[in-house]
Order: structure tokens, then sequence, then C-alpha cells
């Protein structure tokens, strides 16, 4: 599968990724590949690949902190104990 690859921040404390930017396309070479420059225009098979694979993540800048999903859900979780 051909893979975006994508620039964006770090979130130290909880290891989330928050992306800012798809900067590229990895090409996967494949003919059963939708997404590739290898994949035959006027292929009309239905078993061909049509989703990018897993997403490569370039930090751009890491923040010592948690990530704003996971800090709402440490605020809820603190408000459900009261």
């Amino acid at each position: 599968m051909c893979q975006q690859i994508a620039q964006g921040t770090r979130w130290s404390r909880c290891g989330h990724f928050q992306r800012h930017l798809v900067t590229a396309i990895l090409d996967c070479n494949s003919g059963r590949c939708e997404r590739s420059y290898q994949h035959s225009r006027i292929c009309r098979l239905s078993t061909c690949v049509k989703n990018f694979g897993g997403e490569i993540q370039q930090d751009i800048d890491t923040l010592d902190d948690y990530c704003f999903a996971c800090r709402a859900a440490q605020e809820r979780a603190r408000r459900g104990r009261r």
C-alpha cells in the first residue's frame, strides 16, 4: 500500500501525533494498489487496494504535555470522581 508522509506535532506525555500537513506520498509500486503510479488506469478489479497504508509521521516539534483529547479525557475523569 502507498503511504502518506505527514509532518506534525508530537505530544510527548501521551505519544499522540497531531498532523499538520501531508508532504508526500510514498509509492508502493504495486499494480494492485489504486494509489500507485504502477496501477493501470483502466483496471476495474474490485480486489485492488483502494486506501493508503499506515501514515509515516515526521515530528516537526514536540510538546511536553498531553494532547487536547487526552487532557479533555483527564478532565472528564476528574469531574466524574467528585
